[in-house]
């Protein structure tokens, strides 16, 4: 018998307690319906009639009482009408007699009514007898026709009596049966619910105990014991998983040595491989714990092997940035996008300090589950300090040139002043374009000495209280001649309500009038420039908006690296403005960005911190980006 068929006869047991339960209920509230049906159709029907008969055996001696009063005509309609309704109900009466003794009791009223009947006859007028009006008085009423009406009434009275008397009886039989039918209902069923539960109890676990096999083998299996077997003695779906476990658990055991010592060998080149990597290596779990660290990563972080292992990352990189990023990866599957210049960080290695470019790699394939994250720790001490002794380089030869250039420039516009006049055309032309160069020249070697000074921390910021309101103010006096000749509306909100920043004006208006500046080049005629700024935070946001042609998708997030030009064939733009600026706000402790929608205009916004109470103002602070990113 397979698995399906011993199931189904375990149900068809059960469901034939149920109905056996069933039935007898059944029988029970079908003998109890007959008997309510009897007592409905035979006793209730006789007391109806009884009722019916004492009414109308009253209305009759309602209308003597009519006539003793002198309403002969009324008095007399009433009795006729009444006399039929009682011997109607009368005969209904006799047509449904239920109770031993009730013929007798019928025969008994017919008697009296006929009695009743005959005295009316005799004394009341128009009934055919020989009374008259002066025979039937109120004393010959209560001396002969009272009580032949009380008599034939006490007898109607017995008669229903006798009646509820039986129902009540014939009604606590049945209350009785009912009784006996919950018990003995309750009885069966808890009898058939012990059947049922005991079969269920032995079917149950003839049916679990092979699976209970079988999850101890998977056990045994997962613990890595290959050579287990279950033992299966029935011919069912069971039994034949049974010889599929016990085939795969061969199958297991006879791949299990065929690869153990290819694992093993895998391992050790592993091992090998994370040992060679000179960059610091450490894998963290979903729970952001160290699970495999790498010698170069125990040299970099100063740690054991053996100590790092479960802890977390905040116990061996005090850098939160680092944690918060290996945290986001856990969580999105994918390291977070941030500038490369955000991923350096500064450890101390021994007596040295050194500079890393860290990144987070997700273990595992999107769509599945995470396995952990791959930090890895690149050494950049030596690239940084390349690209110190370039930015010193890049600086000493802005500032021997700036001299020269000073100079030749002086000499060129004295040529243009006193000499232009005695030149050809064509010689003329060469001085102009000798004095743009100049110019253009004089312009790039500005720029990139004041980048230089930032990129090797030597800028120097005079931090103070100041309003935006103030910052805007500044802004505008610069602009008010431009944007009148070009005609472009420069718009200011009110912010006179932002609480003050704490920033150096003078650098804050530079990058306020190069945003602006750009914005100009780019707006046509009649179009709208707006100087804007809220509170985020700790942070007032200041935005410059534009209804320019905008800015192509490909260049905006590369228009705030050194010498990067949108328009390529424009002349008298070193590339180097938006460079400053972003360095000159990261001094600040904030972040520029821009949004632009191609032919819609651009939106630039950077952030500048609050002026907390009590926060110091006038201060002298040389900042630098290489500073500052160490700092983070």
């Amino acid at each position: 018998m397979n698995l399906k068929k011993k199931i189904l006869v375990g149900y068809g047991v059960s469901f034939s307690l149920t109905g056996v339960v069933v039935a007898w209920a059944i029988f029970h509230l079908w003998s109890l319906a007959t008997t309510t049906d009897e007592i409905l159709r035979n006793y209730y029907r006789s007391i109806l009639a009884v009722e019916n008969m004492v009414d109308a055996l009253g209305r009759q001696d309602s209308g003597i009482l009519l006539i003793l009063m002198g309403d002969v005509d009324k008095g007399v309609t009433q009795y006729q009408e009444n006399e039929v309704l009682f011997l109607e109900w009368l005969g209904r009466s006799r047509n449904s007699i239920a109770v031993e003794g009730e013929s007798t009791a019928i025969q008994a009223i017919e008697a009296g009514f006929s009695e009743f009947r005959r005295q009316v006859q005799q004394l009341a007028p128009g009934r055919g007898g020989t009374g008259s009006a002066s025979t039937l008085t109120l004393e010959s009423y209560q001396k002969t026709i009272l009580p032949a009406y009380n008599k034939v009434k006490a007898q109607c009275l017995e008669l229903r009596t006798m009646n509820e008397k039986t129902m009540y009886a014939v009604s606590e039989y049945e209350r009785q049966i009912a009784r006996w039918a919950i018990w003995s209902t309750i009885l069966v069923a808890s009898i058939g619910a012990f059947f049922a539960f005991i079969f269920s109890l032995l079917f149950a676990e003839k049916l679990v105990l092979p699976l209970r096999r079988f999850v101890e083998a998977a056990r045994k299996i997962s613990a890595g014991e290959f050579s287990v077997q279950v033992s299966a003695e029935t011919g069912d779906e069971l039994g034949e998983l049974a010889a599929e476990f016990n085939r795969m658990t061969a199958k297991l055991r006879r791949y299990h040595l065929m690869n153990v010592d290819r694992i093993v060998a895998e391992k050790n080149k592993a091992d090998a491989i994370l040992e060679s990597i000179e960059d610091g290596l450490v894998v963290f779990d979903t729970e952001r714990k160290v699970s495999v660290i790498n010698p170069a990563g125990c040299r970099i972080l100063n740690i054991e092997a053996q100590q790092a292992e479960n802890l977390p990352c905040e116990q061996i990189l005090p850098v939160r940035n680092v944690c918060e990023v290996v945290a986001e990866t856990v969580r999105s599957g994918c390291q977070p996008d941030i500038p490369d210049d955000r991923r350096i960080i500064t450890l101390t290695c021994g007596k040295e300090t050194r500079h890393f470019l860290f990144s987070a790699t997700a273990i595992g394939r999107k769509g599945q589950r995470l396995g952990g994250v791959v930090l890895l720790l690149k050494d950049i001490t030596e690239l940084r300090e390349v690209e110190r002794l370039k930015s010193e380089f890049v600086m000493a030869a802005s500032h021997e040139l700036r001299t020269p250039l000073t100079s030749l420039g002086m000499s060129i516009d004295l040529l243009l002043e006193h000499a232009a006049g005695y030149l050809p055309e064509k010689e003329k032309e060469l001085l102009l374009a000798a004095h743009d160069e100049v110019h253009r020249m004089k312009a790039l070697v500005h720029d990139l000495l004041d980048l230089s000074k930032i990129e090797a921390g030597r800028f120097d910021l005079e931090f103070e209280k100041i309003l935006v309101s103030t910052l805007f103010g500044h802004v505008q006096d610069i602009f008010k001649g431009q944007v009148s000749m070009k005609r472009v509306n420069l718009l200011v909100d009110n912010v006179e309500q932002l609480p003050p920043v704490i920033a150096d004006a003078n650098k804050i208006v530079w990058v306020l009038s190069n945003l602006v500046s750009n914005a100009l080049r780019y707006v046509e005629e009649g179009g709208h420039i707006r100087l804007t700024a809220i509170q985020a935070g700790d942070y007032i946001q200041v935005a410059v908006e534009d209804d320019g042609i905008g800015i192509p998708a490909e260049y905006q997030t590369l228009i705030f690296q050194k010498f990067v030009r949108v328009n390529s064939q424009e002349s008298g733009r070193t590339g180097l403005g938006l460079a400053i600026c972003r360095e000159i706000i990261r001094a600040h402790g904030g972040t520029i960005w821009v949004e632009s929608n191609q032919g819609k205009g651009s939106v630039f916004t950077f952030t500048v911190p609050l002026a907390f109470q009590g926060g110091g103002c006038n201060r002298h602070h040389s900042y630098g980006s290489r500073k500052l990113l160490t700092d983070e």
